[in-house]
């Protein structure tokens, strides 16, 4: 059975939000193509993703020294255990769905802050002799994200969501985007066709 997990990293739903409407698009042919599939949704805007604040890194910093858990406050218990809980769920699945939009050239907070869960040392990625090297493998990732013009793949937050799903091993990442929507707000629906045909062609082979 293929456990997947789906990133919703938008605030809005998929009838007020493009790159929502192709992330529940893209879910939905995946489960037609792995009928068989365990799909997760996480909702980075309602369910509780910890930050990395003075408080949390104060906390694993006391537990790499040695302190008990029970040794930290209450919400510091909270944060860290939460912490955790997102980056095993990471690390079981197989198959990972992220959608977001491109605000101001860059990734949504909530998304960086659920990034920070899945980059850990010792549980995604080690140190070696060469450098840092990924501690996961055999996972594959789909990122989709809409912008209002067309970058053509060499936006910062494309280039960024690769490059770190890669830095934890997660070597087969593909790319979705839904662009300039709002520059030409005329071609609203050919680009929309256009992208559900690739989501749909993508997900046969994901």
């Amino acid at each position: 059975m293929t456990n997947v997990l789906v990133i919703k990293a938008h605030p809005l739903n998929d009838e007020q939000s493009t790159s929502m409407k192709v992330l529940s698009h893209f879910t939905d042919a995946v489960k037609v193509a792995d009928a068989d599939a365990t799909i997760e949704i996480l909702d980075l805007y309602n369910d509780f993703i910890p930050e990395l604040d003075g408080p949390l890194l104060m906390a694993f910093n006391a537990l790499k020294a040695g302190e008990e858990f029970t040794s930290l406050t209450a919400d510091q218990q909270k944060n860290v255990a939460r912490f955790n809980e997102l980056t095993e769920l990471f690390l079981n699945a197989d198959k990972i769905i992220i959608g977001n939009a491109l605000w101001n050239l860059n990734i949504p907070t909530r998304l960086k802050a659920w990034v920070d869960t899945i980059n850990v040392a010792g549980k995604t990625f080690h140190y070696t002799a060469t450098g840092p090297a990924p501690l996961t493998s055999g996972k594959k990732a789909v990122h989709i994200q809409s912008s209002g013009g067309s970058y053509n793949g060499q936006d910062y937050s494309t280039r960024f969501m690769e490059d770190i799903l890669k830095f934890v091993g997660v070597a087969d990442v593909q790319q979705i985007a839904i662009e300039g929507i709002d520059h030409h707000p005329e071609e609203r629906e050919n680009i929309l066709a256009a992208v559900f045909a690739e989501a749909d062609a993508i997900a046969k082979t994901f």
